[in-house]
């Protein structure tokens, strides 16, 4: 038995390895954020499994019914909404009680927006810094974003943030103040029909932000 952390597309919904689809179809349960979500790329590859909620309002109260599953010996996949579990989305703790308990955990690797991104940014790639959502609350984000701008002083990187449209006017903002001339790539609905990249500096991306829906993934160098 096993605990199957396995990525699922961004976005193009042929964007999910062989692998990926012959794990799905061969374990007993899996773990998804929304059952309706994650049923239609099933339903899409003609997989019938068991699905079982999980996401971060639920994830703790979830884990000892998941490690007693694989303690019986089933074999139980985790997928996200989108891209790698654990990466900005729930599984850690999960994952760190399965190992807690000797249980065998294998890795399905595949999509991740913020390689993604990286990826087509045009910007140095050799080092950088994912960072995720910033807080919400001003002090800890205007905290973080100093921290990371002295970081960046001692090694050049880029820097990878995942911000969502209703935010991305006050964060591009904040990220002007400290970044003014450093140049940015903002990405949204990347693998999709609609897909946009937008390079510019961070201070003239800055003066006149674009209007968008979705989640964004910015890339600052």
């Amino acid at each position: 038995m096993a605990l199957y952390v396995v990525a699922t597309p961004i976005g193009n919904i042929k964007d999910i390895t062989l692998r990926a689809l012959e794990v799905l179809k061969e374990v007993e349960l899996i773990l998804c954020e929304d059952t309706r979500h994650s049923g239609q790329l099933l339903h899409h590859y003609s997989i019938n499994k068991p699905l079982l909620s999980f996401h971060e309002h639920n994830e703790v109260q979830r884990i000892d019914e998941v490690i007693a599953k694989l303690k019986q010996g089933q074999n139980i996949a985790l997928i996200s909404d989108a891209g790698t579990p654990l990466i900005s989305d729930p599984g850690f703790k999960l994952v760190r009680a399965a190992r807690e308990n000797g249980l065998q955990i294998k890795v399905v690797p595949g999509p991740s927006a913020a390689v993604a991104a990286l990826s087509i940014a045009g910007l140095p790639s050799d080092k950088f810094l994912f960072v995720g959502f910033l807080p919400k609350t001003t002090g800890k984000r205007e905290a973080l974003l100093k921290r990371l701008a002295e970081i960046r002083r001692l090694l050049p990187m880029s820097l990878i943030f995942y911000e969502s449209g209703h935010r991305l006017s006050k964060t591009l903002k904040e990220l002007a103040f400290l970044f003014p001339d450093h140049q940015i790539s903002l990405q949204r609905e990347l693998t999709k029909v609609h897909e946009e990249v937008v390079n510019n500096k961070v201070s003239e991306l800055a003066a006149r932000p674009p209007s968008v829906k979705g989640e964004i993934t910015l890339v600052v160098y």
